[in-house]
């Protein structure tokens, strides 16, 4: 008697990790309050003949074939203080007076909430914390604090206040200094009115993950771009939480990130950076960005950190 043949599907607890398509650079052309933006056009028209010169220099070092795209972030999180359908076209009219255009344009909010997802929440649960030398474990972790640190704790064993106690007062130590310290706590959330309200630090951390294709939710990309034709309409809401303004534009996702931003973004993006230190990526993600960089000769540095840029201007 011949034994029957048997096909078997074999399923893995992992879904398939879904690739993106990635430009060398996401150029971030800056990031205002909303309540900056009440001034009107001449304020956008000023921040964008301020950057145009960085602009024009990143583009010059980033010659074709080399791929950019552009990108804006609102801040429609914190307030909500004028629609996209006064907005947008003020932004686009603006840029292009300063002779670039805009590709991408995202709401703050995203980062917080996109859909069914909260991309914070997913950030939220791969941060993993960075335990100082010595360590002694009394810290809480970062989902019950709402804090990450780089630095050593400065609580005492027995939890009395260092104002209180008699022995001699001790600096904080960060972790990893090569000389001097440089101590940070970072706040990434509080609660307001029973719900939890994200830090700009931290909305900032989820936006530089976006950019840089690295968080994935059951397989998929967390936010796709969405081709936007329509009057814009007037709740930010409303609105995709990435939408696509120009026809033929570059990969939203990129390699590398750099963004050009007022000086008093410097602590907040100070913060990212302790955030993104300790942010664990899926490493299936890791693996397939590694293998898309060497497939197109693309020098990846290795962490998160190193793949974002800053250029900061107390005029922009």
């Amino acid at each position: 008697m011949t034994e029957p043949e048997l096909e078997v599907d074999v399923l893995t607890s992992q879904p398939r990790v879904e690739l993106v398509p990635r430009s060398h650079l996401s150029l971030e052309l800056g990031h205002l309050y909303m309540e900056d933006l009440l001034d009107g056009p001449e304020t956008l028209r000023r921040h964008f003949e301020r950057i145009g010169p960085w602009v024009d220099f990143v583009r010059a070092r980033h010659p074709a074939p080399l791929r950019i795209s552009t990108c804006f972030l609102v801040d429609d999180y914190f307030s909500q203080l004028t629609s996209p359908k006064k907005l947008v076209p003020e932004l686009l009219d603006a840029a292009h007076d300063a002779g670039f255009g805009i590709d991408y344009l995202v709401r703050e909010s995203a980062c917080a909430s996109a859909g069914d997802v909260s991309p914070a929440e997913l950030v939220l649960g791969r941060i993993v914390s960075d335990p100082p030398q010595g360590s002694n474990g009394l810290r809480p972790p970062v989902h019950i604090t709402g804090w990450v640190s780089n630095s050593k704790d400065r609580l005492r064993p027995d939890g009395l206040d260092e104002a209180l106690a008699t022995r001699p007062w001790h600096p904080p130590e960060q972790n990893g200094a090569r000389t001097h310290g440089i101590c940070m706590e970072v706040q990434i959330w509080d609660e307001r009115d029973g719900r939890r309200r994200w830090s700009c630090a931290m909305l900032s951390a989820v936006w530089q993950l976006l950019r840089l294709g690295l968080l994935r939710h059951q397989g998929k990309p967390v936010v796709s771009p969405t081709r936007w034709t329509a009057e814009y309409p007037d709740r930010w809401e409303d609105l995709p939480p990435l939408v696509q303004l120009a026809d033929g534009a570059q990969p939203f996702a990129a390699f590398q990130t750099m963004s050009l931003l007022q000086a008093r973004f410097a602590d907040v993006e100070a913060a990212v950076r302790t955030i993104l230190d300790q942010v664990f990526v899926d490493p299936a993600v890791t693996e397939q960005t590694a293998a898309q960089a060497a497939a197109q000769k693309v020098d990846l540095p290795g962490d998160v950190v190193g793949r974002i840029s800053h250029v900061f201007g107390a005029g922009f």
